[in-house]
């Protein structure tokens, strides 16, 4: 991307006591991704030569995320030497005879985006400084390190909260965390940092002070959004970064031509894809990698997990995980499509159906109260309402078969394996245990059978059996003057 060779460090090796969490800090998630995958992201951007991740704790759960997130990024191992530039330290050993700059970032400061990181190794290399930090400017700084600027607008010192004066205390302009530093800046003055510091740390905003030391130049780049500099501590600032990466990916997509009806109740993750004239109804989830198409209407009160939905459907208020939504179908209201749904081109899945497994051919309708597992609907059939897939014999999943142009009566139970022919019909309240041929009609009917009396036998006390007792009174009295009058 420029003129000179690029590496980026990402620290990673933090334990987040402050989560008070058994998963690494790094790896709590928001919009989709671990808070680490988001820095990754940003920073593959730029195209560096060489990426590398420091970790330490919970070593190997942050080793596999990492090389599932970047494959191309190399895991370096913090040792028993805490602090940020021992880590820096680490890293640089494994960039042997690289002459460039080298990018550091925080694995937990997810806002970060490719332009502002882009932006801020220009600013370095335009400055011809040894070290460039990022700053920004609140409106609160305390407890951030503060900026403390010589005549020339270059950083004289970065001074701590607790050591700063009152002239000092009063600095808006902050240190965010974020470094590029000449890589031999730093194979020069790393070796010379120790540990003699209340926390026993070795820091690498050190560096900046031997540079300084040694008449060389340290600048600051003030980023525009301060967002982009928040890290994570804590849960509160989890949920807080959180909303602010949605509230960015949101106006992404409405920029793009998505109708988004309310904001503050929609929620995408970073890697879903919405077509221009979607609309997002209020308190909608589209997670993971979901794509929607054109002219597509989903919500209100939907989920989608890694699902796809073709033009012009619209699904409402619906629960979806990896399920394909073809174009034009309905789905819902109150509709669970789980893992393996196909719903094809103008199909219906409707009020109360569980699908798991299945196809639905184009044109075909589950319209309610039915479930659907491990089963081949063919086109434009019609499932009377409470159909059931008896898929499972207690040791093994079978498949149901549905043809063509099938019409099923209402509460038919079709026990797998099965196969209803095309153009087969099915009558109310059919069990269907046997292969329906072609054209055929099945019926499962039993004669019909009245115990008279039962009730009054057998639930004595009972309101039923009080009702029916005086029913049957006034029959018995209501078919006596029948007779009298004959």
């Amino acid at each position: 991307m420029t003129d000179t060779a690029l590496a980026v460090i990402v620290l990673a090796a933090g334990q987040g006591t402050r989560m008070k969490s058994s998963i690494p800090k790094v790896l709590h998630r928001i919009g989709g991704q671990p808070l680490v995958g988001h820095v990754l992201r940003a920073a593959a951007v730029l195209t560096p030569e060489r990426t590398l991740v420091v970790v330490r704790h919970e070593r190997e759960l942050v080793a596999t995320a990492i090389a599932d997130l970047a494959p191309d990024a190399a895991v370096v191992d913090q040792d028993e030497i805490p602090g940020t530039g021992r880590a820096v330290e680490l890293a640089l050993d494994q960039l042997a005879g690289f002459d460039g700059d080298v990018l550091v970032l925080s694995g937990d400061c997810p806002l970060v985006d490719a332009d502002t990181l882009a932006s801020f190794v220009a600013a370095h290399r335009a400055a011809d400084a040894a070290v460039t930090l990022m700053t920004a400017v609140v409106d609160d700084a305390n407890g951030y390190g503060r900026i403390v600027r010589d005549a020339d607008g270059d950083v004289a010192r970065i001074v701590e909260q607790k050591d700063a004066d009152d002239a000092e205390r009063a600095i808006r302009e902050i240190n965010a965390g974020m470094y590029v530093f000449r890589a031999d800046t730093l194979r020069t003055h790393l070796p010379a940092i120790g540990t003699d510091n209340a926390q026993a740390e070795k820091y690498l905003t050190d560096v900046a002070g031997l540079v300084r030391q040694e008449g060389g130049r340290v600048a600051a780049s003030v980023v525009d959004d301060v967002t982009v500099t928040f890290g994570v501590n804590d849960r509160v600032q989890l949920a807080e970064v959180g909303r602010l990466l949605n509230a960015r990916t949101v106006r992404h997509w409405q920029l793009e031509g998505v109708t988004v009806i309310d904001p503050a109740t929609t929620w995408i993750d970073v890697d879903a894809t919405l077509a221009p004239d979607v609309t997002v109804l209020p308190n909608t989830h589209i997670l993971r990698a979901t794509t929607i198409g054109a002219g597509a209407i989903v919500g209100p009160d939907t989920s989608l997990v890694g699902c796809e939905v073709g033009e012009d459907a619209t699904v409402t208020r619906t629960d979806a995980t990896f399920a394909i939504i073809g174009a034009k179908a309905t789905v819902g209201p109150f509709a669970y499509l789980r893992p393996g749904t196909e719903l094809g081109e103008k199909g219906k899945i409707g009020t109360f159906v569980e699908t798991k497994n299945s196809t639905i051919g184009e044109g075909s309708k589950v319209p309610h109260l039915s479930y659907i597992g491990d089963t081949t609907i063919g086109r434009h059939v019609n499932l009377g309402a409470g159909a059931i897939t008896a898929n499972y014999d207690d040791l093994t999943k079978h498949r149901t078969e549905i043809g063509d142009e099938v019409h099923s009566g209402s509460h038919n139970v079709f026990v797998a394996p099965v196969r209803i022919g095309d153009g087969a019909k099915t009558g109310a309240g059919a069990v269907i245990r046997k292969d329906v041929p072609a054209g055929a009609l099945a019926l499962s009917v039993a004669p019909q059978r009245n115990v008279e009396g039962w009730v009054e036998k057998n639930r004595p006390g009972t309101g039923a059996a009080d009702v029916a007792a005086q029913a049957r009174s006034a029959q018995k009295a209501d078919d006596g003057a029948q007779e009298e009058d004959r």
